[in-house]
């Protein structure tokens, strides 16, 4: 594949991947309820950790996105997926079809941790 090639699909990979937690983010402003979620999770200030979660998001997706320490904004998407898939895909407490759901969800943070891996790898 020709340079040329690597860098229109790397910088449109990023556009892609940043700009999906860069848009959630944005969409979780409206879903203040899921700080309900966190405090049923026991952690401490439910409100303020959802909106630091959503800042990380909203910035980490943008530093993405944009190029600029895209390795830091790649390292707080993967920080923010593992503390998203603990506190929201919690399969074990689950079963039938909820449980399916919620491995599903497991599945798909795992893969944009990879994606995110490579990012880091590339830039």
């Amino acid at each position: 594949m020709p340079a040329d090639n690597f860098s229109w699909f790397f910088v449109l990979g990023r556009f892609l991947l940043g700009g999906a937690f860069v848009y959630a983010g944005l969409r979780n402003l409206t879903n203040i309820p899921l700080s309900s979620i966190l405090a049923g999770r026991g952690v401490p200030l439910p409100r303020f950790a959802l909106l630091l979660g959503i800042a990380l998001q909203v910035v980490c997706g943008v530093l993405v996105v944009i190029g600029s320490w895209a390795v830091i904004g790649a390292a707080g998407l993967i920080l923010f997926l593992v503390l998203a898939t603990y506190l929201f895909h919690n399969f074990w407490d689950h079963h039938g079809y909820d449980r399916v759901s919620r491995i599903n969800g497991v599945i798909s943070n795992t893969a944009l941790a990879g994606a995110f891996l490579l990012v880091i790898a590339v830039s």
